[in-house]
């Protein structure tokens, strides 16, 4: 909830620009000008900037090596993944309370104006604590007169509460609808508008699919089938069993990775949406006799391959799974281990390849019964779960991504047997890598679209069909998409 403000904060005056002779490299004396949280946080603001790092995995990763527990531990993930997810919603305050461009603004300055206008527009902090941390780093990583732009900059942000910020900086909702929802959001406005084509008919819903991006994602866990039941691993998490999925249990909170079912391989952390698609798989319907021969196109970093593997135990299924690149390909066989599967380290787009490494396996391979082809995306469909992905994923990704995908579907095909299904996924709504892939697949191949709907029963508010599309505000899942495609030729 915002912290009710004073009407208005002092003005802002532009401190002096630096000589270009001047040393604007970082000085890392006075360390200690941020408390071990709010470092934790700049720093780790720092690395996504400057290495494209990820802070979902940045972030932890320095907690433990800096000791950092508790309370602290919380806050900075509060602050670390807060000002990520809302950056571009922040930098427009601050570009207007600054009266620049932030381009114009050293970016070390602009992580901590960030850093602090979070604090003070969408936490309890202190509007003094938020000021004076942020104003005390900025002196000791560069001089005072920058200092006094922090200082300057924030008391004005701290003046207004985040609905006024944002009545003065978003677009018109009169004349620009979708772009005032986007910023009010904290949502680049491409991805908004995608959002709102995949909705459809459906596009009124557009707010609650952008809230519900903004919210912290439940964890979700896959009890393996066959080892453990969804109930005991509820009752053992103390979580709850999930709507759809027969192997979901919803966690109320904690560490995942501390549960002892997922440390003994027992159970795993997969988003209820992944556990639907593997299943799905599974339940469509074959022509001819299932010869339990499965492929895994796409398998990194091997959920999926091992849902659908300990699946396909009872029906006697191998599953192949392919994955070109060395590391995911590791974790692929530490995800299955124990389980029937074996693993490809070769591009899932060379079908030839594909069938000489599964006869050279003694398979005798003619063809595959069922194909997972669960594509690399934009990933717009999981941004809750990626703090800095929304602003880093720009349209310019598109064209190299949806060919890739299409490359990948035309493979499924000719590897599945005629009868066979191939389900195409992505964790994208965006109809260029969603319906436009399986459409061109649609015109170029012998297949048939099947009616996904009743695949993911007893999911509802699905979509019109024959596709899936899931949404986190309507399922709680990330924005799944699935086609179902059965080959006739």
């Amino acid at each position: 909830m915002d912290k009710p403000r004073n009407s208005k904060g002092p003005n802002t005056d532009r401190p002096r620009r630096p000589r270009d002779d001047e040393d604007r490299r970082p000085r890392r004396e006075a360390r200690d000008a941020l408390d071990p949280a709010r470092r934790a946080a700049f720093d780790t603001l720092r690395a996504v900037a400057e290495r494209d790092a990820y802070a979902n995995l940045a972030l932890p990763a320095m907690l433990r090596e800096r000791g950092i527990t508790g309370r602290d531990a919380a806050f900075a993930t509060e602050l670390t993944y807060g000002t990520c997810r809302t950056s571009g919603q922040l930098d427009a305050i601050i570009a207007a309370a600054a009266n620049r461009s932030v381009d114009d603004i050293d970016p070390v300055l602009l992580d901590l104006l960030r850093l602090g206008a979070y604090q003070l527009l969408r936490t309890r902090v202190e509007d003094h604590a938020a000021v004076t941390t942020a104003v005390g780093a900025a002196k000791a990583e560069f001089d005072s007169v920058r200092g006094g732009f922090v200082n300057a900059v924030l008391r004005k942000i701290a003046g207004r509460s985040l609905d006024e910020w944002l009545a003065e900086v978003a677009p018109d909702p009169g004349k620009d609808p979708i772009g005032n929802l986007a910023l009010t959001h904290a949502h680049p406005r491409w991805i908004a508008q995608a959002f709102a084509d995949a909705l459809g008919a459906d596009a009124g819903e557009l707010a609650e699919v952008l809230a519900a991006d903004d919210a912290r994602p439940q964890v979700h866990l896959a009890a393996r089938p066959g080892v453990l039941s969804a109930a005991d691993l509820a009752e053992q998490t103390g979580g709850t069993v999930g709507r759809y999925s027969p192997h979901a249990v919803y966690l109320p909170g904690g560490d995942p990775g501390k549960v002892a079912a997922v440390r003994e391989d027992k159970a795993l952390v997969q988003d209820e949406g992944s556990q639907l698609i593997a299943q799905a798989l599974t339940r469509a319907p074959l022509e001819g006799p299932e010869g339990g021969r499965w492929l895994d196109l796409c398998a990194g970093p091997g959920g999926k391959t091992a849902l659908l593997a300990a699946l396909g135990t009872g029906a006697d299924a191998v599953v192949t799974a392919v994955e070109p690149a060395g590391r995911r390909a590791e974790m692929v066989e530490q995800n299955t281990a124990g389980l029937d599967v074996a693993v490809l380290r070769v591009d899932g787009r060379d079908d030839d390849a594909i069938r000489a490494a599964v006869d050279g396996l003694g398979a005798g391979l003619g063809g595959f019964d069922r194909v997972l082809v669960d594509a690399p995306c934009t990933g717009l469909g999981a941004l809750r779960r990626r703090p800095e992905a929304r602003w880093r994923r720009q349209p310019k990704d598109l064209p190299e991504l949806t060919k890739l995908q299409r490359e990948l579907l035309a493979s499924a095909i000719r590897l599945v047997r005629p009868g066979g299904v191939v389900l195409y996924s992505t964790c994208s709504p965006h109809l260029s890598e969603t319906v436009g892939v399986v459409a061109d697949a649609v015109r170029r191949y012998p297949v048939e679209v099947l009616d996904a709907r009743p695949l993911f029963e007893p999911a509802e508010g699905l979509g019109e069909g024959p596709y899936v599309q899931l949404w986190p505000h309507r399922h709680g899942t990330d924005a799944m998409f699935a086609a179902v495609l059965r080959k006739t030729g």
